[in-house]
């Protein structure tokens, strides 16, 4: 599986005990499992494992399907594939051929009551490979299509190519998984099929698509309205189907693709990955080697690892991660460790001094002898004075315009790394340069490895000409200093 990101934010997981419990509440699974229980020596298996066509009624049944429900059979065909799959049920071959095989209890199905929550969502993940295999095959009616006489299925004539169907699956999942995680979505609402079909079809540097990019997003679209109706059941995936009619609406007008109407995108379908969805994406990100970081992976590191680490999450993320350290650490040791961790003239260092003032906001007034004890130090004394000050803490000595001026640069440089040229930061320059008119005449010496850039950056970012000119100024004397 793979994603365009070389690393991917972090992603909040629920604790593995609530993601079992979901596991087992999945309509797929839970029927796995009630087949499970309900098979014995008199059931009646094909070659492959599979129930024969006979005892498919009983099966269906004992999953409380209705007898006249056109899809009881293949419900309870599913399931049983997956409680095979999955090791709930052992089924033991017939030693003559054409005879049928026997079934028994399989030995994953005592870990459902006996065992963690670990082995429950393991159970789950093997259904998930079922699910993911059965959503890359062709359509039942296209391999009877090209069907030659020997039973055999031309493929070439299908124009099926398994590893690119996969890899499509793959990155649909991944894109998910992306907008999921990723601060701009904040995982709170759905994505219109559309859309998710098109990140995978149109050019990035596409302007207008064309007809034939539009009738590819189309067929993509439809073959994920099928998958996201397989892996539904599952609890991969919270999903509204694409609207019935519309579907009829799109074949009667094939020659020419309809236009996506905003205002009911959502017939379209719409698509979110639940928190046991967030857990199967990630579990087969890691198996595949792609670096899917989860909040919490640095709770047992040293401050040094959580500031460098947390460096390139968003806001939240990094927020998230940074509760769970300190959970285990005591107050004054832990501020002592993220002081000494957030020292450093390299290109990191002002953002892991915004991290460690992010990490020490969260720490109570027993960490003050930590933050006096580097009142004196150039690159932590202004921070610490912010501290005790927000602290109510008495006998704060007051900073030298040196100090305060170099913390100011340190802070835009954290905040260029962590946002970039963004609304933030610009309200951020423009207050500055108001409420400062000398600003960049003093600006221009500090003694701060960043302090170039970050006046190239006040420069972009003023709107006001003369002062973005004062700013470009002010950068070039820094860099000729």
């Amino acid at each position: 599986m793979s994603v365009s990101p070389a690393t991917l934010p972090p992603v909040l997981l629920h604790s593995e005990a609530d993601l079992a419990r979901a596991a087992l509440a999945t309509p797929l699974l839970s029927r796995a499992v009630r087949l499970a229980r309900w098979a014995g020596p008199a059931t009646r298996v094909g070659a492959g494992g599979e129930l024969v066509d006979a005892q498919l009624p009983a099966a269906a049944a004992e999953l409380g399907l209705a007898a006249d429900d056109p899809d009881a059979a293949a419900y309870a065909s599913e399931a049983w594939r997956v409680a095979v799959d999955t090791g709930l049920i052992e089924v033991t071959d017939a030693e003559e051929e054409g005879a049928e095989g026997t079934v028994a209890a399989g030995e994953e199905l005592a870990l459902l009551t006996a065992g963690g929550p670990q082995d429950v969502l393991g159970i789950w993940l093997g259904a998930l490979d079922t699910v993911y295999a059965d959503a890359t095959v062709p359509d039942m009616e296209d391999l009877l299509d090209v069907l030659e006489e020997n039973g055999e299925v031309d493929f070439s004539e299908l124009g099926w190519d398994p590893q690119a169907e996969a890899d499509f699956l793959d990155g649909v999942l991944g894109n998910l998984y992306l907008l999921t995680v990723g601060d701009a979505a904040g995982g709170e609402g759905p994505v219109p099929l559309p859309a998710l079909a098109a990140s995978m079809i149109v050019p990035d540097d596409m302007g207008e698509p064309t007809d034939d990019i539009l009738e590819q997003v189309s067929d993509a679209m439809m073959k994920l309205d099928d998958q996201f109706r397989l892996f539904e059941p599952l609890g991969l995936v919270e999903y509204q189907p694409v609207d019935e009619a519309l579907m009829a609406e799109i074949d009667e007008a094939a020659d020419e693709p309809a236009p996506v109407d905003d205002e009911d995108v959502s017939r379209y379908g719409m698509v979110r990955l639940t928190p046991l969805g967030l857990y199967g994406i990630r579990a087969r990100m890691l198996e595949a080697g792609v670096d899917a970081p989860a909040v919490g992976d640095l709770a047992d590191k040293g401050a040094d690892a959580l500031l460098d680490g947390t460096s390139g999450f968003p806001q939240a993320a990094a927020q998230a991660e940074i509760e769970q350290w300190l959970a285990r650490h005591e107050p004054l040791g832990a501020a002592r460790e993220l002081l000494t961790a957030a020292r450093g003239g390299d290109e990191g260092a002002p953002l892991r001094r915004l991290r460690c003032q992010q990490a020490l906001s969260l720490v109570g007034n027993e960490a003050e002898p930590a933050l006096r004890e580097v009142l004196d130090d150039p690159e932590l004394g202004g921070l610490a004075r912010v501290w005790l000050a927000e602290h109510g803490a008495s006998d704060v000595p007051a900073p030298s315009e040196e100090l305060v001026f170099w913390l100011t640069i340190d802070t835009l440089a954290a905040q260029l790394a962590a946002e970039g040229n963004s609304d933030e930061l610009q309200g951020l320059v423009e207050g500055l340069a108001e409420q400062h008119s000398g600003f960049f005449a003093t600006a221009w010496r500090v003694e701060h490895p960043a302090t170039a850039d970050v006046l190239d950056a006040m420069g972009r970012l003023h709107p006001d000409k003369k002062v973005a000119k004062e700013a470009r100024k002010a950068a070039f004397k820094a860099r000729n200093l």
